[in-house]
């Protein structure tokens, strides 16, 4: 995985995203697109694994189902776009310049 895939992944899923884990699973996986989607949808799922949303009377609300909401938007997003490695992400095409020279003929 080259620098560009690596600062992109952590600008998908946040820069304290640990560089090691995303490198292995980028070498199983092979693609920036799906380890950042891998990530998200682990990231949903501890959260859906516990209470979305707890309630202590007069004292606090946790209420986590907006974050599970923003996981989701996020993976529809990230599955949307074009990652650094996708084949057609470059987008340059390659233009080739050669002198013609007149030759005399014979």
């Amino acid at each position: 995985m080259n620098i560009d895939v690596l600062r992109w992944l952590q600008s998908q899923l946040g820069p304290d995203t640990d560089a090691e884990d995303l490198t292995a699973r980028y070498e199983h996986l092979r693609s920036a697109k799906a380890v950042a989607l891998e990530v998200l949808h682990e990231r949903v799922a501890a959260l859906v694994a516990e209470p979305l949303k707890v309630t202590v009377n007069g004292v606090a609300t946790i209420d986590n189902s907006a974050n599970v909401a923003a996981l989701e938007r996020r993976a529809a997003q990230i599955a949307d776009e074009t990652a650094p490695d996708d084949p057609h992400a470059t987008g340059h095409d390659l233009l080739t310049t050669v002198q013609l020279c007149a030759r005399r003929r014979r």
